[in-house]
């Protein structure tokens, strides 16, 4: 058996979609994993996807889960994460079989687009300022925002980590306008409305790169068609995988 064909463990599970690495760690110390009819307590252990038999718990695990890409229109007041004590996650709102895991972020008081997918390779491609990929937001203000408000934000607002980066901004009326990021700090948008002398009262999410949220309602979710994973992986540079529609 090759080293290069060979995967730890508990990387094999987690990427299986059976659980985290950190519980799979838990599953084989306390003896629930085999390999190969074989029970396996070591950390260490190692196996071949391709021509090892894995279990937990008696049941065989896949070598790995098909790609699953889903669109969610995230509501306000719904918490982007997989689990938040007795919160509503968005998790809670997509019904599939797959473990799934939202691509960034949207705080509690926004909504629109958000991706949910089980392949981990793409959440760093979009989420990471270094790759240039555009997200962008419709937002309204509180009281009317000058041009000159806006032309400061499209430069840059310096906020305590430093200068936001450039940025694209079309006025939508006297207090609303689309803008268009290639970053996402921390409740950012929020942020530099505030540094203009404006509140935001609703922000929404229409686009992550290519894909936009279209027509799809609050709350409601879809597959991703093939062309559009496609579109979405070829612009983030990796591989496809098998999809699942």
């Amino acid at each position: 058996m090759s080293k290069e064909s060979e995967v730890r463990l508990q990387k094999f599970l987690a990427h299986a979609g059976v659980c985290s690495r950190r519980a799979a760690e838990a599953l084989i110390t306390d003896g629930k994993v085999a390999v190969n009819g074989t029970v396996v307590t070591e950390l260490g252990s190692r196996v071949n996807p391709q021509k090892d038999k894995v279990s937990v718990g008696g049941r065989p695990v896949e070598p790995e889960e098909k790609a699953i890409y889903l669109l969610l229109h995230k509501p306000v007041g719904v918490i982007t994460s997989c689990k938040h004590g007795d919160a509503k996650v968005v998790t809670d709102l997509v019904d599939v079989r797959q473990r799934v895991y939202p691509v960034g972020r949207l705080d509690q008081d926004s909504s629109g687009l958000l991706l949910l997918t089980n392949d981990g390779r793409i959440h760093h491609r979009l989420s990471h300022p270094s790759f240039d990929h555009e997200k962008e937001y419709r937002v309204r203000v509180d009281s009317p925002i000058s041009t000159g408000a806006l032309k400061k934000m499209e430069r840059g607002i310096r906020l305590k980590e430093g200068m936001t980066r450039p940025c694209r901004i079309r006025r939508t009326g006297e207090t609303s306008f689309s803008i268009v990021l290639q970053e996402g700090r921390n409740r950012q948008i929020r942020r530099m409305v505030k540094a203009v002398g404006c509140e935001v009262v609703s922000l929404k999410r229409v686009r992550m790169a290519s894909i936009t949220l279209g027509a799809t309602k609050p709350g409601a979710w879809r597959h991703l068609t093939e062309r559009e994973v496609t579109q979405l992986l070829r612009e983030i540079g990796v591989a496809p995988r098998k999809s699942e529609r």
